[in-house]
């Protein structure tokens, strides 16, 4: 069996999620995408399910738990020392990006306002 890399894609917007997924799936059909609608269910899936993700997307404004609490539990998880964990923006503010990146963000990115903006995006990270 093929080796199949896997991202979890964490945002309380449903659209925003299927927006994503089309977009990666897009980029690699191959890519294997796991969804939680806020940090703690995310935390959990990690957890229970032994979820180890290459590639982690956290919406940064989420109800319950936003996306700094959520990126410093998972930082938490030595499992996924190697995971690139994305931040995920629609703003950013440079002070709020240096501080995501002293937490362990691999980058904090802008929310693309279109597909295709998505799609180069992800191209990026995900190729």
């Amino acid at each position: 069996m093929a080796f199949q890399r896997q991202c979890l894609f964490i945002d309380d917007d449903p659209d925003d999620q299927e927006f994503f997924r089309d977009a990666a799936l897009t980029i690699d059909p191959e890519l294997s995408c796991v969804f939680a609608s806020n940090g703690f269910e995310a935390i959990s899936m990690i957890r229970e399910k032994n979820l180890t993700p290459h590639f982690i997307f956290i919406d940064m404004n989420m109800p319950k738990m936003n996306g700094k609490e959520t990126l410093e539990e998972i930082r938490k998880i030595g499992r996924l020392d190697d995971a690139s964990i994305f931040i995920y923006s629609t703003a950013a503010a440079p002070r709020t990006t240096e501080e995501m990146m002293a937490l362990g963000a691999t980058d904090f990115l802008i929310k693309p306002s279109s597909v295709q903006g998505l799609q180069d995006l992800l191209e990026k990270i995900l190729k």
